[in-house]
């Protein structure tokens, strides 16, 4: 049976509100509860607050207070107080000097602070401003109209809007973080992020997300878009993340998160900006096609294609005049264009004329008929009013307003339109679903587009599903009431949506708010959990199939009846369309004039007129389908006439009543009692009757007494406990007396048992007992009949439908968490007894499951740490914390290790006895009570244990540590050892200096850190850690490097043609790093804009070409290493001057230059150590011609043959690439280069080191 929908409540009466205070003053937080004794615990940013010098906890009664001492800016957090199922947030901001509080991380602009400095502090309250709860501080939003724009965040990130509803410390809201509204560019991923806090909850929340209004992006999951979800067990936060890969234009949009939780509903809007890539253009075009000279008398040389290289600085030599000639070409005619294009040295005019109608276009997009145009998106709540504002240039202007492009009509109050000023408004009343569309504002031939989004109000349920018991065959009816009408309402059957069937098996009706599902011919087969649901919430109910008993109502009675008298035998059954067959000793009764049969609704009857001797006999009733009978007997009464004396002494015959066992009547509490006593005698006697000696003379009222000639009765009507007992007839006449004692005996159904105890519960059942009735109604109880409901539901739902015999019951079939009560009837042969009370409200909740992984993590002489995991199953009572017990070997008592219960999963234990063996066992507690203990295999013996001292170097540590100067250095090395280890460093065998390196030493690892590297930092490390006459030693080179000086001597040798000739020598300093390469600038005297010839260059002479004619260039050289260029560069003194063509010039006469040379490494092989199992390499560089012969040794062995090496040359670059080097291959090796003129050989050593 499922639970209603549960209102919105709280177990706190007065809750805490958010303050700003100043530092150094005291925080004062007050909790008022509706009980006392109630659990309250204190969070600060999600961790629970326990005992602590910076704040006080104090309960009296149901006031709950929290006090935090001194506060310091590190206070500004999220609190939160927790009292059952109910959870309150807070926020505790701090003023700076300047009076402004600072925002608790995750908090929107601080404008809710702002807005309530002038407050009043409520009494009670700390010093400081109150600052709005953020719930009320989200429900304005949205409610008049106003729009939430996202504001433009950067690539990849989702920021906060404006007005993005409640934050995540609503109190009310299912959101711990929702998403926010994002911008991203095309081609990029983007994520949304949103939390659910678990311990609010019973079972995994579920989570939908949104596009516009009806897509479900759960069916367009791909390569484009990925939904993570993941459960935080350590928080228990949920976490739903949607992930969107390169994003494209029609990405963008409205987007909405849902999240359900059973009968709990809460959703968040977020918006989507996708923006275009950013088309670079030229800061300086006229660089790009300017002419080598910009004198018009002289003829103008070839275009400056050098122009386009990549440009490195500016250093400018004499100002000039700046000339925006974009500004002069677009206000001259077209007809100017090629004059002022050949003026200011513009040659590529198709390019001219494609900017010039660019720039135009970028004009004509500038608005003149708006100052303020419409934002691209707004939302509203259904039934509330929007309202539409442009501010236009023209205060006589027209505007048109559009809907999907239809121009919307003055109709009624629906749209109001208003010319305010510059202003013009389009108000929309009462917004509905349909109004959820594009809106156009048009002035002229200009247009101004939005898009309205209209949003639902959650649909709520007001009178929840009921659970249902019902027969075989029986009709189903589930009623549901929401609060608006026409809303959508899902069925569902154990989690399976049902639709309606051509068998009409399931048939829906809606009838305004009122939802109704209808089972026909309901199966065993139907039984299970019913759910409606709607936008905003769900409703579960239980349904139980059982098969039909039929129930006997009244039973037939014996009768005894006199000749030519009725007998009617009656019966009445559960069931009014069972039939049924009569027989008389075993031969079915067929109807006649004499026998009439008759079946009318659930009473069946058979009459017989004018009795005779041969109707006596034993009569049957057999309902048809159930295997079970109602019988009676017809006793003959033959009144025989003798005549006899007229003295005859009177006599009663008792033994005339065959159904009266030894006189003894049995009547049901309630129902009329006659007996008919015959008699004779004569003369007629007279007859008295009496009960204990008290005689019964009324001939009226509820016992009276009526006499005949031949027989008398006797007549209780509605016959009480007080009537039963022995009554005693008299008849006496003249001739004699005679005397007859007769005994009633008034039957009851039995008294209500009393309110049954809960035993024992159980993840889904519970055991309950109760006590047998007091008074069992004066016959054996046969059974009893058990009743369950929900706390907070009307519907009784039967639990067992044959009588239970025993005073203990175990309920199955419950759902975890729900609030139920039990009751139960007693049952004798007369009937069912009223209920007994209802029995305490309970939960069914099972304890957890046992602890798992638990370890021994230390042991020291009087100490030992566990560790352990938690539970793998908690279930929805969740978990209170731990139990830590042990014991001595040998023993069977255990100790508690701690007073109360632990909430984390490690516990150090003290004071424990030396060299004893102790047994531990670690156990999981909630409100079912504790679990099964979690035991170590072995007892622990209580004694330090010694271990050896070893180094965990990092292995990014184990190579050389390269840092940049004014980086920091910090090294986090851990080691291993007990007792605690010593701990020494050294710097190339010397004692550190401790005004530059600061050091950290605990029990596990040691930090080096220097908050600003020098290059006097760099070095070899020693790190020694010792344990008595044990030690480990480890060795770290850190290499400190900076950016280089600039090249000397930096020089003009040749110039020929087009070509010029550098040539420079190394920087004086190399930054402590090796020198990569040199880049190359050249720059015209003319413009001095500085463009790069070469970059990465490693050799010190280069050559420049393609250089313009009767130009003059200036040169400069950078020196690059790993940290970059040099702050300087070595500049050329001289510039060089490219003589114009024309010139004479008779080049000189040359010997040929004999370029053979002998082989040389200009770059030597180097000694290297390289990690056994990943590939190594073995790099030099050589010069020589004719092309010299390389070979590769290893230990003066030949490698060209091995498979296992291979060597490649690139432009005079030699490498040997080792696969997977083993130990083995560690040895000296060695490259030779020979050709004609010589050879030469260099050598470095490999060393292989383990992993």
């Amino acid at each position: 049976m499922p639970e209603p929908a549960r209102k919105s409540g709280s177990s706190f009466t007065k809750k805490p509100r958010s303050v700003v205070v100043t530092p150094n003053s005291d925080a004062t937080f007050v909790a008022e509860t509706e009980k006392g004794g109630i659990k309250v615990r204190w969070q600060r940013d999600g961790v629970d607050m326990g005992p602590s010098d910076q704040w006080t906890i104090t309960d009296e009664g149901t006031r709950h207070t929290l006090t935090i001492h001194k506060v310091s800016s590190l206070d500004a957090k999220s609190y939160a107080v927790i009292a059952g199922s109910s959870k309150v947030k807070f926020e505790l901001k701090v003023k700076d000097e300047a009076g402004i509080a600072e925002n608790v991380p995750g908090d929107g602009t601080g404008q809710n602070v702002a807005a309530a400095a002038n407050g009043e502090v409520a009494p009670g309250e700390p010093t400081g401003v109150n600052v709005p709860d953020a719930q009320s501080a989200g429900e304005g939003a949205g409610e008049t109209g106003t729009p939430q724009i996202p504001v433009t965040a950067g690539n990849g990130t989702a920021q906060a809007t404006e007005n993005e509803g409640v934050s995540a410390a609503a109190a009310d809201g299912l959101f711990l973080e929702r998403p926010q509204s994002g911008t991203v560019m095309v081609g990029s991923d983007i994520t949304f992020v949103t939390r659910v806090p678990g311990p609010n909850i019973l079972r995994k929340p579920n989570i939908r997300w949104f596009k516009g209004k009806w897509m479900d992006l759960a069916s367009k999951i791909g390569a484009h878009l990925q939904l993570k979800e993941m459960y935080d067990r350590h928080t228990k936060v949920y976490t739903f993340e949607m992930h969107i890969m390169q994003a494209k234009l029609n990405d963008a949009g409205g987007y909405r998160c849902e999240v359900t939780d059973k009968d709990k509903f809460d959703c968040c809007n977020f918006e989507l900006t996708i923006q275009e890539v950013p088309v670079h253009e030229e800061i300086d075009i006229l660089s790009q096609f300017r002419r080598t000279s910009t004198d018009v008398g002289k003829e103008s040389g070839e275009l400056d294609f050098s122009g386009l290289l990549k440009k490195r600085g500016e250093v400018k030599m004499q100002s000039q005049p700046e000339v925006d000639v974009w500004d002069i070409l677009q206000k001259a005619p077209a007809s100017q264009y090629e004059k002022i294009a050949f003026q200011y040295g513009i040659t590529d005019l198709r390019g001219m004329l494609k900017r010039l109608k660019g720039m135009k276009k970028k004009e004509e997009k500038k608005s003149t008929a708006f100052l303020r145009k419409l934002e691209p998106a707004y939302q509203v709540d259904k039934g509330q009013r929007m309202k539409l504002v442009v501010e236009v240039a023209d205060p006589d202007a027209e505007v048109k307003w559009m809907k999907n492009g239809q121009e919307i009509k003055v109709s009624g109050s629906k749209f109001i339109f208003e010319n305010i000023g510059n202003k013009r408004v389009l108000t929309i009343n009462n917004c509905s679903l349909a109004d959820d569309a594009a809106y156009q504002c048009v002035v002229g031939e200009e247009k101004s587009i939005t898009e309205l989004f209209v949003r639902e109000a959650p649909v709520l349920i007001t009178h929840p599903l009921e659970d249902q018991a019902v027969m075989v065959d029986e009709r189903v009816e589930f009623e549901l009431e929401v609060s608006e009408e026409g809303a959508l309402v899902k069925w569902e059957r154990n989690g399976q949506e049902l639709t309606r069937e051509e068998t009409f098996k399931y048939r829906f009706k809606k009838d305004g708010r009122k939802h109704t599902l209808f089972i026909n011919n309901a199966t065993k087969e139907d039984a299970g959990h019913y759910t409606a649901k709607t936008n905003g919430g769900q409703s579960v109910a239980e349904l139980l199939v059982q098969e039909k008993q039929l129930e006997v109502y009244q039973s037939i009675a014996d009768l005894t009846v006199k000749a030519k008298d009725e007998a009617v035998f009656k019966c009445e059954v559960s069931d009014e369309k069972v039939k049924g067959t009569w027989f008389k000793n075993g031969v079915k009764v067929e109807p006649s004039d004499h026998v009439q049969i008759s079946h009318i609704g659930r009473i069946h009857k058979l009459v017989i007129d004018n009795v005779r001797p041969e109707d006596e006999g034993d009569y049957t009733f057999v309902p048809d389908g159930y295997a079970f009978n109602l019988s009676a007997k017809l006793n003959f009464l033959e009144v025989k006439i003798d005549y006899v004396p007229r003295q005859d002494p009177p006599k009663i015959h008792l033994d005339c009543l065959g159904s009266i066992p030894d006189a003894t009547i049995v009547v049901v509490a309630g129902n009329k009692l006659r007996l008919d006593v015959p008699i004779s005698g004569e003369p007629v006697p007279m007859v008295v009757w009496t009960k204990a000696d008290k005689v019964i003379t009324e001939m009226v009222g509820r016992v009276h007494v009526e006499n005949h000639p031949d027989h008398c009765v006797f007549i209780v009507e509605g016959a009480e406990l007080s009537d039963q007992g022995v009554y005693t007839v008299l008849v006496q006449n003249p001739a004699g007396e005679d005397r007859a004692d007769i005994t009633v005996k008034v039957v009851d159904v039995p008294d209500p048992p009393e309110a049954p105890r809960v035993l024992s519960v159980g993840e889904d059942c519970c055991t309950i007992e109760w006590e047998p009735p007091a008074f069992d109604g004066g016959q054996p109880v046969l059974g009893y009949v058990l009743e369950r409901k929900k706390k907070k539901s009307h519907r009784w739902m039967r639990l067992n439908f044959d009588l239970w015999k025993e005073t203990r019951f175990e309920a199955k079939q419950m759902i975890e968490g729900v609030l139920y009560e039990m009751r139960v009837y007693a049952v004798n042969v007369i009937g069912m007894s009223r209920h007994s009370p209802a029995s305490k409200p309970f939960v069914p909740i099972a304890p957890t499951s046992a602890p798992t992984h638990l370890t021994v993590d230390d042991v020291t002489d009087s100490t030992i740490v566990l560790k352990w995991r938690i539970p793998e199953r908690v279930g929805a009572a969740g978990l209170d914390g731990y139990l830590v017990e042990y014991c001595m070997d040998g023993a069977d008592e255990w100790v508690p290790a701690h007073q109360g219960l632990t909430e984390r999963n490690s516990i150090m234990i003290r004071n424990l006895p030396t060299g004893e063996k102790l047994h531990f066992r670690v156990r999981a507690v909630n409100m079912a009570g504790p679990s099964e203990p979690a035991t170590l295999a072995q007892p622990v013996t209580i004694r330090e244990i010694v271990q050896r001292p070893k180094i965990c170097l990092p292995r990014a540590l184990r190579q050389k540590l390269v840092k940049v100067v004014g980086e920091t250095i910090n090294l986090m090395i851990p080691f291993q050892g007990k007792p605690r280890p010593k701990v020494t460093w050294l710097k190339d065998e010397q004692p550190l200096d401790s005004q530059t390196i600061s050091l950290r030493n605990s029990d596990s690892d040691t930090v080096l850190f220097v908050r600003m590297a020098q290059r006097q930092h760099s070095g070899t490390y020693q790190l020694e850690v010792q344990i008595e006459n044990t030690q480990d030693r480890a060795s770290i080179q850190i290499q400190v490097i900076d950016k280089p000086g600039p090249p000397v001597n930096v020089k003009v040798v040749e110039v020929w043609g087009l070509n010029v000739a550098l040539v420079w020598q190394p920087p004086s300093d190399s930054g402590n790093s090796e020198i990569t390469g040199y880049t190359i600038q050249k720059a015209d005297k003319k413009t001095m804009e500085w463009f790069t010839v070469h970059e990465h260059y490693r050799r010190l002479q280069c050559s420049v070409s393609e250089l313009v004619v009767g130009n003059e260039y200036f040169f400069r050289v950078y020196t690059e290493n790993l940290c970059g260029l040099s702050e300087d560069a070595g500049m050329c003194p001289k510039s060089v001057y490219i003589q114009k063509p024309g010139t004479e010039y008779k080049p000189p006469s040359y010997r040929q230059h004999d370029f053979n040379e002998a082989p040389k490494f200009t770059r030597s092989l180097v000694n290297r150590s390289v990690i056994c199992g990943y590939n190594a390499t073995l790099s030099c560089a050589l010069r020589g011609r004719p092309k010299p012969k390389v070979m590769w040794y290893k230990n003066q062995m030949d490698l060209s043959t091995d498979a296992r090496f291979r060597m490649f040359s690139n432009h005079g670059v030699l490498t040997l690439e080792i696969r997977k080097p083993c130990a083995f291959d560690a040895g000296t090796y060695s490259c030779r280069a020979v050709n004609t003129l010589g050879e030469a050989e260099s050598e470095c050593k490999l060393e292989v080191r383990g992993m």
